[in-house]
């Protein structure tokens, strides 16, 4: 009789679940994003949000939690219910920083939706420098070992692997020096206090329109109309790639049914004409994954950056 009851409680409890999952949404969706409004990734989940909450029939509303290196923005997913009503907009950033706190990170921890998009990086100096491509920076810093260097928007975030990434594969060596943000960084390599950077697309314009930059690679394999006329820097350093990314993850144990459908309609709004131009003009290629697609993705993009940081001695480092 108590196998019974146990069995009959598990089969009302499935058919509530896919009831529900059937119903949803019937209420206002929330976007966490782990940076402030204005950012690139705010942007872009405004953007998103706008489209895929037409496609549920229910408002998309943007949540920032920026701070402590995405580490709040990802605890609050940590204990949302599993109910589809909470998402996360995670990037490269979110997931390099949870790997050095080795805490809710986004490949294991949470349930993969879908990836969003993917924006280059492009290696950029002063124009006041006399090198005009990689292979002559190669050169140039080769002769100058340690007394270069290359600022970030903070130490282990993407603009410092960036070019990690780039020194170890080149054999160089330069000084890291780490900012606070991205335009405090770009506004001394215009000034010559260092001299290189790795940011993401969106950020360059301003910066590049003034002539004061020089753009000498860009991170994607391949030629990008995000970064038009600058070559990739695998064309000198084979095998170097570096994709800025975001994607969208929902808290453990969300219904399968309702990750499949944001999944879906989250394609869906990626495939329309206007969002994909909206999303170029913020600095981002358009994407759209299954859900296994991004785990895969996210998976491959996890192993790649623990190794860089347990090679670089970062994980003997408490963030």
């Amino acid at each position: 009789m108590k196998a019974i009851k146990l069995g009959l409680g598990l089969f009302f409890a499935l058919s509530a679940n896919v009831g529900f999952a059937q119903n949803f949404p019937t209420h206002p969706l929330r976007l966490i994003v782990a940076n402030g409004a204005g950012s690139a990734p705010d942007v872009i989940a405004r953007l998103l949000g706008v489209k895929l909450g037409e496609n549920l029939g229910q408002q998309v509303i943007v949540d920032n939690r920026p701070g402590a290196t995405g580490m709040i923005a990802t605890e609050l997913l940590a204990k949302s219910a599993p109910d589809g009503y909470t998402m996360f907009l995670s990037t490269m950033t979110q997931l390099i920083s949870m790997l050095m706190f080795q805490k809710n990170l986004i490949a294991s921890d949470f349930t993969s939706v879908s990836l969003v998009g993917t924006t280059p990086f492009a290696l950029v100096v002063s124009s006041t420098l006399p090198v005009k491509n990689i292979a002559e920076w190669i050169a140039y810093a080769k002769a100058r070992p340690g007394k270069l260097l290359y600022g970030s928007g903070g130490t282990w975030g993407s603009s410092h692997l960036c070019i990690e990434s780039f020194n170890e594969m080149t054999g160089i060596t330069m000084t890291h020096v780490p900012y606070a943000n991205t335009v405090a960084t770009l506004t001394d390599l215009v000034g010559g206090s260092i001299h290189m950077y790795c940011p993401a697309a969106p950020s360059l314009p301003a910066f590049a329109h003034s002539g004061k930059l020089r753009s000498l690679g860009v991170t994607y394999q391949k030629p990008t109309v995000l970064l038009p006329g600058v070559p990739p820097i695998s064309d000198t350093v084979p095998g170097y790639e570096l994709l800025g990314w975001y994607g969208i993850n929902m808290p453990p144990h969300t219904p399968q049914k309702i990750i499949d459908l944001v999944s879906k309609e989250v394609a869906k709004a990626l495939k329309t004409p206007e969002l994909q131009e909206k999303m170029l003009i913020a600095g981002a290629d358009a994407v759209g994954s299954t859900p296994k697609e991004f785990q895969v993705f996210l998976q491959k993009d996890t192993d790649r950056w623990l190794k860089v940081l347990q090679n670089s001695g970062a994980m003997n480092k408490k963030p």
